[in-house]
């Protein structure tokens, strides 16, 4: 079930809100909102208000057995990844990067942020549809900048569609096959050079290495042949 509201601040911090309360959230359900005017992304980035844009969030309940919290990245990467690519259609190219964004013609579609409350885990998604903010320290493109736009309520189905089979799959498959179908789709090759922004703030250069087949970390091989788990941080 999707339920649209007008404008609010945060899609995520309502339904946090809600679980927190004990309110009844149903897994499957989402929230998305014409406007946002507190949204957030990954590292406490405030996230674009664009007009037409996605801007939406679904609650996933961890049951026992299920693989790690934060590998729902993957679930909702590839459920994006799969949205917009049925968006675009040919009209451009679309690929994944570590950790969870989806690129567009090798520039940042989407934003996904994913919080921890009370055995829930709050899923976070904003993707441009019709416009991108202009930013000086990245590239930021618009499913707009190249084919016309899906109106926000059919990407709304699709995405919930989707997302609800990546999560079966996430249930019933192993975790190194989501994180093959990741980098299959990725830009990342085997011995790449990458430089990676991490969650302490530092700049840490390397080569690819691959994922951690238990979380889907990054591994990095330094100059001098270590390597090096990262679990939270940006690729430039």
């Amino acid at each position: 079930m999707i339920t649209f509201v007008e404008e609010t601040g945060s899609t995520n911090a309502d339904l946090a809100a809600a679980v927190r309360a004990g309110e009844r959230v149903n897994e499957g359900s989402w929230l998305v909102a014409e406007r946002q005017n507190a949204g957030r992304g990954r590292q406490g980035r405030e996230w674009f208000d664009g007009s037409g844009n996605f801007m939406g969030s679904t609650v996933v309940a961890i049951k026992a057995g299920d693989k790690p919290p934060a590998t729902l990245s993957f679930v909702a990467a590839l459920s994006v990844f799969e949205a917009a690519s049925d968006a675009v259609g040919d009209g451009a190219n679309v690929q994944l990067k570590w950790p969870n964004d989806v690129m567009l013609e090798g520039a940042k579609l989407s934003g996904i942020l994913l919080e921890m409350v009370a055995e829930h885990v709050v899923v976070g998604i904003g993707v441009n549809l019709a416009q991108a903010p202009d930013l000086a320290e990245r590239r930021i493109v618009a499913i707009a900048d190249f084919v016309k736009p899906p109106p926000l309520r059919d990407f709304a189905d699709d995405l919930a569609r989707v997302f609800a089979r990546e999560l079966q799959s996430w249930r019933d498959t192993s975790l190194s096959d989501m994180l093959e179908r990741f980098l299959a789709l990725s830009i990342h090759s085997q011995g790449a050079p990458i430089r990676v922004h991490d969650a302490d703030g530092e700049f840490v250069e390397g080569t690819f290495a691959g994922l951690e087949e238990s979380d889907g970390a990054l591994r990095l091989r330094l100059a001098d042949g270590a390597e090096r788990v990262i679990r939270a941080g940006d690729i430039s």
